[in-house]
């Protein structure tokens, strides 16, 4: 988890894309996703020197003819400050499907609070329905059900 209350956009982000892939691991290969999940919280109170809240902008194009948008970091952080450190780490990672998926495990708050992962799971169970056994375990099954058929019905369902 990392904290971005006062520290610069660059190297808060460079740090970021290294961890999320792997890099500061002995075991790092570049074909290989072996980085780990990253939580920033304190968004919104990212530090940039210079003149840089007035003078970088962020474009967007609607699709259509003269439809390019411009918006400058100051009111970028106002409107989205996550998409502010995703849009600085995006720009890091190399231009591929592994960055792609290397991505979604970058995590950003606006604020101090974040879901803990565990609400995050519990909370998705919940909405899912009831909760089912796992297979192969023996709650719900009877004693005479034999070891060999719950195995065949786990691995091979029908």
């Amino acid at each position: 988890m990392v904290d971005a209350e006062g520290q610069t956009l660059g190297r808060l982000a460079t740090q970021i894309a290294d961890t999320l892939r792997g890099k500061r691991k002995p075991q790092y290969t570049p074909h290989v996703d072996t980085g780990d999940f990253v939580v920033v919280v304190n968004a919104g109170k990212i530090a940039v020197t210079g003149n840089k809240l007035d003078d970088k902008l962020y474009h967007r194009h609607s699709g259509y003819p003269g439809g390019l948008r411009s918006r400058p970091l100051r009111d970028e952080l106002e409107r989205r400050p996550t998409e502010v450190i995703r849009k600085a780490v995006k720009g890091m990672l190399p231009r591929n499907r592994l960055a792609r998926q290397q991505l979604t495990k970058l995590k950003v708050y606006a604020g101090p609070e974040h879901p803990p992962a565990s609400a995050r799971r519990l909370s998705r169970a919940s909405s899912c329905g009831p909760a089912t056994a796992p297979p192969g375990s023996t709650a719900g099954l009877s004693s005479s059900t034999s070891r060999a058929s719950r195995i065949a019905s786990w691995r091979f369902p029908r």
